[in-house]
């Protein structure tokens, strides 16, 4: 391989700029729904804590939300500049589906959470709860369009390649691609499982420290209320969706599992060094048919091995392999400490563990972490194609672009994103160390809503007053 290739430089770039723009996301859609649940308990309770929670959280969400914006624009850019072959080829289903995530989406997104950010004492408490539900299933919305598009890549349907162009010949096959909704629900899951532990987290942050404790005691019982349901849940769409990439793309788990050898009662490698050169694994500790069993049901089912295609159809097997082994590390550490928190729950010393509270603290990354693995081994695994099995990664590139302008790009973009990066943990800690308004704050205030027209109705002498 060139060192200024530009096929691995775009590929690259874009890794960069995606892993970058990902963990934003997969924390904003589950804070947006926790902030859509604050803000319906404080609805219907009138109880002061859930407002004081939900402001608190909204103001992190904000700066949050503004760097997924920022970082992810630039993507649009790339599938102009980096890969215009693949553009070109893809419009006709590629560019419908992201004008869907702009108007269904986006644009809700940007003006519910206008009203959810300015709107508090502005609008009725009612309007503002709809507000905060609207902009949380905004989220869900862009994420199902963007899967979709991403998921289409991986399992093509509903299409006819003509002279190099994908025509689509039905929508429905296209964007309810064999693959879509298990990875819409592993992603959505993920994103809920992100924003508890970061809830979580922050939670016990203030209650080692004794700030407002009341307020966090109940953020962090509904923390790991979510992480007891959601973290076991995620075991299980993972595992389907396992299964239902086993089916579409046997050569990505062949990398996962870091089998060469197409066989009966395939173990499960807990460790190994997969040695692409040599076509084998060094240094292996699995479990015997351990690796059957989970893809097929069966001690005994046949798992297909990397060795079925030619060297140049294979994923970098070693980044698949490790990639998908901490992702699901980090997932079983989120059980266990889902079992460690009813364990503590049930006998009453769930907010006096300052074991507990601690971990939590340092999972905090755990999350984000676990969101890029998984992405490593989902789009590293496609590897090489771009369009599974119709186009490959060299086809797709922009065919002028040189491999000292690509790197020219990423240096700029890794400059860039490094200060946005800065910026926005400068201003989130800022956040998180002055941390919620107290209490009192809350308590006595009853405001009603500042219509504009409102002053048209107050008698002329009190206005004068006003």
């Amino acid at each position: 391989m060139e060192v200024l290739d530009p096929v691995f430089l775009s590929r690259l770039q874009f890794a960069f700029v995606v892993s970058f723009h990902a963990i934003f996301p997969a924390f904003t859609i589950g804070l947006a729904a926790y902030i859509a649940f604050l803000e319906a308990k404080w609805y219907r309770n009138d109880d002061p804590i859930y407002r004081q929670l939900s402001e608190f959280w909204t103001r992190i969400f904000a700066v949050v939300f503004g760097m997924g914006v920022v970082s992810g624009i630039v993507m649009s850019f790339q599938f102009g500049t980096n890969w215009s072959e693949f553009s070109f080829a893809a419009a006709n289903f590629i560019g419908p589906i992201i004008s869907y995530e702009v108007l269904t989406a986006f644009f809700m997104e940007a003006v519910f959470l206008g009203v959810l950010l300015f709107g508090r004492d502005r609008v009725p408490r009612g309007t503002h709860l709809f507000a905060a539900c609207m902009v949380a299933i905004g989220t869900f919305i862009s994420s199902f369009w963007i899967l979709s598009a991403n998921s289409w890549m991986h399992t093509p349907a509903g299409f006819e390649l003509r002279d190099g162009i994908f025509y689509v010949t039905s929508w429905i096959e296209a964007i309810f691609n064999p693959s879509l909704w298990y990875r819409f629900a592993h992603v959505a899951v993920a994103s809920l499982l992100t924003g508890a532990f970061v809830v979580a987290g922050v939670s016990a942050y203030y209650l080692l420290r004794k700030r407002e404790e009341e307020a966090n005691r109940r953020a962090l019982s509904m923390a790991l209320w979510m992480i007891l349901f959601t973290a076991p849940a995620q075991a299980f769409v993972g595992d389907l969706h396992g299964l239902n990439t086993f089916e579409q793309q046997p050569i990505k788990v062949a990398a996962m599992e870091g089998n060469w050898e197409t066989r009966e009662g395939a173990p499960f490698y807990l460790f190994a060094w997969p040695d692409s050169e040599a076509e084998e694994n060094r240094f292996s500790v699995g479990i015997p048919n351990a690796a059957s069993f989970i893809l097929t049901h069966d001690w005994h089912g046949e798992v297909p091995g990397l060795k079925e295609v030619s060297a140049d159809e294979r994923p970098p097997v070693g980044v698949v392999f490790w990639s998908f082994r901490v992702m699901l590390a980090i997932g079983v550490i989120m059980i266990a400490i889902a079992a460690w928190s009813l364990w503590l729950r049930i006998r009453g010393r769930l907010f006096v563990s300052r074991g507990l509270q601690r971990v939590l603290q340092w999972m905090i990354p755990a999350p984000f972490i676990a969101v890029l693995a998984g992405w490593f081994v989902t789009e590293t695994g496609r590897y090489p194609w771009l369009v599974y099995q119709h186009m490959t990664l060299a086809e797709g590139v922009t065919p002028s672009l040189t491999g000292g302008m690509v790197l020219a790009t990423l240096i700029g973009y890794v400059a860039v994103y490094a200060i946005i990066f800065l910026a926005g943990i400068y201003y989130l800690s800022r956040i998180v160390v002055k941390g919620p308004e107290s209490v009192d704050k809350y308590a006595s205030t009853e405001v009603a809503p500042s219509r504009p027209m409102s002053l048209v109705n107050i008698p002329f002498e009190e206005n004068e007053q006003r």
